[in-house]
């Protein structure tokens, strides 16, 4: 996933407003508190970060990809 995916789908699972806040103001524990912009910006793979925000706020596997996208959820393995 590239990072301009990453944001489209944001855009599509959370909506543009909703979205866009969690991605500045939301914590994601599995990395280390960072939010998605945070650990985008140090470097984190934005399938990794979306897989994380996506299990932290309970999105179903089923909706989590959008209508036109078909990857499959990576396991994310954390030390």
């Amino acid at each position: 996933m590239r990072e301009r995916e990453f944001w489209q789908l944001l855009e599509e699972v959370f909506g543009r407003s909703y979205g866009r806040a969690l991605a500045h103001d939301q914590g994601l524990t599995k990395l280390h508190g960072m939010t998605v912009v945070e650990a985008l910006a140090a470097g984190e793979e934005p399938r990794v970060v979306w897989n994380v925000l996506c299990g932290q706020m309970d999105v179903p596997d089923a909706k989590r990809w959008g209508r036109d996208h078909n990857a499959p959820p990576l396991p994310v393995d954390f030390h």
